[in-house]
């Protein structure tokens, strides 16, 4: 049981992915501040956000239903890395990495999705 949405391992893993995502968003050309820079830091920032208000809410289908949005989320910063590598804005080593930590936030949060079913 968890006091505080900070306390779960997977917020915490979110929110460092989502300041690893704003730290590469630093280089990129000011022509992509309200595309692809603003995308990203969104799509990552809303995972950990997700997260928060899922767990401030009451029932089981509420939590769900931010736990859900926070999958998109995250699946829409995993395709805004993979578009940042194929314009040649991100390296393949740094979006690899950061597709590990993806990974590893989708599995995490595939659990606590299917923890609150049933």
């Amino acid at each position: 049981m968890y006091y505080d949405f900070t306390d779960m391992p997977v917020w915490k893993i979110s929110m460092d992915y989502a300041v690893e995502i704003f730290n590469l968003t630093i280089k990129l050309p000011k022509q992509e501040d309200y595309a692809l820079t603003s995308q990203i830091r969104r799509s990552s920032v809303s995972v950990s956000d997700n997260l928060a208000e899922g767990f401030g809410r009451e029932t089981n289908l509420d939590k769900k239903r931010f736990y859900v949005m926070s999958r998109g989320s995250l699946l829409e910063s995993k395709n805004q890395l993979i578009y940042g590598k194929a314009v040649g804005y991100f390296s393949e080593e740094t979006v690899n990495n950061l597709l590990k930590s993806n990974e590893q936030i989708h599995h995490e949060l595939n659990k606590l999705i299917k923890s609150l079913r049933g």
